[in-house]
């Protein structure tokens, strides 16, 4: 029974995620259509003469790899889509492009850490919205929609990449904390991991430079509502009491292994690895799982997470607990580690071979304050009460995730941002 209500909650998921990438898509196709005449007015078949072309800039302007070329090919101007090689530079490197603040960048990054530390998922959803609402970098961006499709689609890689860079880092913490608490399977890490490494090779491969801002905004607000839907289920006494069975079985474990206090039943001890079943002992308790399972939902959860920009952590947990069927305590180290993995991979990735611009310098104050808000929100969570918490993220969720849907697929949002 427990098996058929975890297929029963995915498949609410992915019906929600479906509808919303229905919308969309009807939302794209209608934008694309040209506009009907009015009723009783004849066709207008008259063209307005072209307008001259403005010329192009000509040089990369000292900009690297895909970036540069992508801003050879812009039109040279001081409007809106156009590039004024005389402005001051701003993100990227580019002139005319927002002047980032580092204060201001130095303070968001720590309050995305914060939330990395307390919240999980959540944290990935905040580094987004900072590249594309705080920092201004969405609307900018957008200009160059028509004017610069290129430029516009390689811009994108970059937002994309950066929020794995902040979501990389806070990996690199949890699986730090994980080791020294030796709660890391590695042969479940080398089935996650190795799907991990395809579902984010293939994400950035086939993406890289295909998707405009827009594109991206809307399936992120898709992303988001998701996100907050499961936020929303936590809070209902079925989900809270998932919880606390999770929590508890935690515990549990943690006392059964201090009171073996025996070394050499530490770490993990493999019976039998096959295709389909594995079998193990981790700290002297027996378990086993699908190897090819873990797989696929490595593959399929780190391509999400590579196209959107953000970990995978709160997918693959519910992923490998319900439909894996793994104890909590061996799948939120691994889980951690299979994030992580799927970061790197994705990064290298568009960098290589999509192009993605970075802008070193903003991404370097960013991780400093990712470290420090990772740091602070264990000491802090805990005097705010955890459903509050979750009431206030959900409030965001479901404001992030309609504006963007709505900004993205259709062009104006329906709340305001």
């Amino acid at each position: 029974m427990k098996q058929i209500g975890s297929w029963r909650k995915w498949s609410l998921i992915l019906a929600v995620a479906a509808a919303f990438a229905l919308a969309g898509a009807n939302g794209i196709w209608a934008q694309t259509q040209p506009a009907a005449p009015a009723a009783g007015q004849p066709a207008v078949s008259e063209q307005k003469p072209a307008e001259a072309k403005p010329k192009a800039v000509g040089n990369n302007l000292g900009l690297p790899a895909r970036l540069g070329e992508e801003i050879a090919k812009a039109p040279e101007g001081k409007g809106k889509g156009q590039i004024d090689p005389s402005a001051p530079r701003g993100a990227f490197g580019i002139p005319g492009a927002p002047q980032i603040g580092f204060v201001l960048a130095f303070f968001w990054a720590t309050w995305v850490g914060w939330i990395f530390s307390t919240v999980g998922a959540f944290g990935g959803i905040m580094a987004g919205v900072g590249h594309m609402t705080v920092y201004g970098l969405g609307d900018y961006v957008r200009t160059f929609r028509e004017t610069a499709p290129g430029l516009n689609k390689t811009l994108t890689d970059s937002i994309r990449t950066s929020n794995q860079f902040l979501v990389g880092l806070s990996s690199i913490l949890s699986v730090i904390n994980y080791l020294k608490s030796r709660r890391m399977s590695w042969p479940l890490g080398l089935a996650l991991g190795a799907g991990s490494i395809v579902g984010a090779f293939l994400a950035a491969s086939l993406t890289g430079g295909k998707v405009s801002f827009s594109q991206y905004q809307g399936w992120f607000g898709v992303f988001v509502l998701v996100v907050g839907f499961v936020l929303i289920y936590e809070l209902t006494p079925k989900g809270q009491a998932g919880k606390k069975a999770a929590k508890a079985a935690a515990q549990a474990f943690e006392k059964t292994v201090k009171e073996k206090a025996d070394i050499s039943a530490a770490g993990v001890k493999i019976k039998s690895f096959g295709a389909t079943k594995a079998t193990m002992s981790f700290f002297g308790t027996e378990f086993s799982f699908n190897p090819i399972a873990a797989f696929c939902g490595g593959v399929v959860i780190a391509a999400i997470s590579a196209f959107i920009g953000v970990g995978g952590g709160f997918l693959y947990v519910p992923y490998l607990t319900s439909i894996v069927g793994l104890p909590m305590f061996v799948v939120a180290g691994t889980s951690a580690l299979a994030v992580l993995i799927s970061m790197i991979t994705s990064i290298g990735t568009y960098i290589t071979r999509a192009g993605a611009g970075m802008d070193w310098a903003l991404v370097g104050i960013q991780l400093v304050g990712v470290f420090i808000g990772s740091m602070i929100g264990p000491r802090t969570a805990k005097f705010i009460p955890d459903k509050w918490l979750k009431l206030l993220f959900i409030v965001l969720a479901l404001y992030v995730g309609i504006g963007y849907f709505s900004k993205g697929f259709f062009g104006q949002a329906w709340v305001p941002m």
